[in-house]
């Protein structure tokens, strides 16, 4: 665990996924050092934003466009995909474990992509600054499970990540969650429609299958080679 309150009058936020993984490779160190500087939002971090202003996101990607959120993108197929799929939206990636930040960066190289930008670190600093209603969809695909039941808590889909979520995203947003851990299915499908979302299924279906434009990630190839099955669930905020 890590206890994330670099400021006295910040509030105390408890972090308990990991920053760092393997040593990272000579290319990856590169791609940090070189690129990750000038990817990084402004105005997130409580040092250079006490005030927690909003973000100014037309100036953040040069121009008025709709911004779309990935929390947690993992090793970043998924967010590169989706850039390269729609270079006229913009893209805000959360993600805190530095080793996947590595590989996203690797990603952005060698597809050429521009309409990336990246906050490594907790999202919830970022839903600080976010203004209100300006994400027009958010992926949260394979987040860490906490099976364990005393850590269900620790889980994205609590209130103390939907009540934010809710508020910085546009009324008909869509919000996509994929994961293969039923129980995990039953608490999002339990705590998202609390916080002004519908669940879009109409027949199983709808859960089942990927969505059309759906690239497969590092954790579900992990998770069909295991035996587990996947789940595809779409909400829309109200």
């Amino acid at each position: 665990m890590i206890c994330d309150n670099p400021r006295p009058d910040a509030p105390w936020r408890n972090f308990y996924g990991r920053r760092h993984g393997k040593t990272l490779r000579d290319s990856q160190r590169e791609y940090l050092h070189e690129d990750l500087q000038a990817l990084v939002p402004r105005g997130v971090g409580w040092d250079e934003n006490p005030e927690r202003r909003p973000l100014d996101l037309a100036a953040l990607f040069g121009d008025d466009r709709e911004v779309w959120l990935e929390v947690g993108f993992g090793g970043g197929e998924h967010m590169v995909h989706q850039a390269g799929r729609h270079p006229e939206i913009g893209l805000i990636g959360c993600e805190p474990f530095i080793n996947g930040v590595a590989m996203l960066l690797g990603k952005i190289r060698k597809a050429a992509v521009t309409n990336i930008r990246i906050h490594p670190g907790d999202v919830r600093d970022l839903f600080d600054v976010l203004p209100d209603s300006s994400i027009g969809r958010c992926f949260v695909h394979y987040p860490d499970p906490w099976p364990k039941k005393k850590h269900h808590r620790r889980r994205f889909v609590t209130p103390e990540h939907l009540a934010p979520l809710a508020r910085v995203m546009k009324p008909g947003a869509i919000l996509r969650v994929a994961t293969d851990i039923p129980d995990y299915v039953r608490q999002t499908l339990e705590q998202v429609p609390l916080h002004h979302f519908d669940w879009l299924a109409e027949r199983p279906g709808d859960w089942r299958t990927p969505w059309e434009d759906w690239q497969p990630t590092r954790y579900e190839i992990k998770a069909l080679r295991a035996g587990r099955v996947p789940h595809y669930l779409t909400f829309r905020r109200q």
